[in-house]
């Protein structure tokens, strides 16, 4: 029987004006064959809400600085289980959407854990990511992102 660790977290969505999500890609320290792409966003501190959480990861992952308020409201919620560095986890994380013309990102905001387990990020086109063998997380996003980029209102 596995044992999960509850974790709280908040994820963004960025996305720049070609219609591109931000994606970095990263490995597992406890199986380091293990790469993945991901959504910037991270676990909550003690007390902070989705939309802070999301605020403060996106300003350390990326340098882009936006308030809880402008973020406004999550656009989507799931629950995941996963194993990082030996640890399985049950996450309950909550995705904001947040759009910007372009963005240069600036990662000097990671900590020690993300030097040392993000290798790099890119700019996916949601059909190359649809049709990509790469492994990311989720993996419904380009599913998810089809009804957000076509102006609706959430997935």
């Amino acid at each position: 029987m596995t044992v999960y660790t509850p974790r709280r977290a908040a994820r963004v969505l960025l996305i720049d004006a070609d219609d591109r999500v931000l994606l970095f890609e990263g490995s597992d320290p406890g199986r380091p064959g293990h790469r993945y792409w991901f959504t910037p966003g991270g676990g909550l501190d003690p007390g902070e809400t989705p939309a802070q959480g999301a605020a403060r990861e996106l300003a350390e992952e990326t340098g882009l600085r936006l308030t809880p308020t402008e973020l406004g409201a999550p656009i989507w919620s799931e629950t995941v289980e996963f194993p990082f560095d030996g640890v399985w986890y049950r996450q309950e994380q909550e995705f904001f959407l947040v759009r910007v013309p372009g963005w240069a990102v600036d990662t000097a905001g990671f900590n020690e854990v993300e030097r040392a387990s993000v290798h790099g990020h890119r700019w996916w086109v949601v059909t190359e990511l649809a049709t990509s063998t790469e492994r990311y997380y989720p993996p419904d996003l380009p599913d998810r992102l089809g009804p957000v980029l076509a102006g609706g209102a959430g997935c």
